[in-house]
């Protein structure tokens, strides 16, 4: 329960909404590389997954290592999957 409530708190600290899916576990942000990892649970999609990436990067300006989101008209899109441990880098 301890973690969850960390996760939350960070999700609060870089203002994403506490509506809504949550990522699993800690992120891991490794300040060497610029780059943030972490899954993603039941529901989750790339919109969630972009707005995370970059207020924990603090750029729009990143990619994920997989691909696994992109922008296309309309927003951000993909198919990311439950339990798979995901990396985005700002450039």
């Amino acid at each position: 329960m301890k973690l969850v409530s960390l996760v939350v708190v960070v999700a609060s600290l870089l203002g994403l909404s506490s509506a809504g899916p949550v990522n699993t576990t800690m992120p891991l942000i490794q300040p060497a590389n610029n780059c943030v990892s972490f899954s993603v649970g039941p529901g989750t999609g790339c919109a969630w997954m972009c707005s995370y990436c970059a207020g924990a990067l603090g750029t729009n300006n990143y990619y994920f290592t997989d691909g696994v989101c992109t922008y296309q008209t309309g927003g951000c899109v993909g198919n990311p999957q439950t339990g798979v441990t995901y990396t985005c880098c700002s450039v």
